[in-house]
């Protein structure tokens, strides 16, 4: 009689701290509402009447591909990888600027560059914080590669 070895166990996994599912859930917020900008202006581009369809349309599209980079950080943090932390900051430092160009503008953008810069500095506080750097597996002790 043959007897078939039974595989090893698959190794478990810690769950994520809810800081990093926080800074994931935002971030991917921010990566929706970008997306949801960028398909407007492809619509306004194609079926509307601006003063430069071309522009618009251009810029619809450069506003979706945008869009991928905070999704795929937050489907990273989401998944516990070390590589999303990156650009998830690079996406909240970038915020912070168009967050101040929406205030200066006025009107009912100083809501929209309120909500941006709070988000933005919200996630940078959860991903510098140990616990979440720590479950990335982030630290002061890692060798660099």
């Amino acid at each position: 009689m043959s007897t078939k070895p039974t595989p090893a166990p698959a190794p478990t996994r810690a769950p994520l701290p809810r800081r990093l599912t926080a800074a994931a859930a935002l971030t991917a917020l921010e990566g929706l509402a970008l997306a949801g900008l960028g398909v407007y202006l492809l619509f306004v581009g194609i079926a509307g009447d601006p003063d430069s369809p071309q522009q618009a349309e251009t810029g619809g599209i450069t506003v979706l591909v945008l869009a991928a980079l905070p999704l795929l950080a937050a489907r990273g943090l989401r998944l516990g990888r070390r590589w999303s932390r990156g650009p998830a900051l690079i996406t909240q430092l970038m915020a912070l600027p168009v967050a101040w160009t929406l205030y200066t503008t006025g009107g009912a953008m100083i809501a929209a560059a309120v909500a941006l810069a709070l988000s933005a500095v919200a996630v940078v506080s959860l991903l510098v914080n140990p616990t979440a750097t720590e479950a990335l597996g982030i630290g002061p002790g890692e060798q660099t590669r």
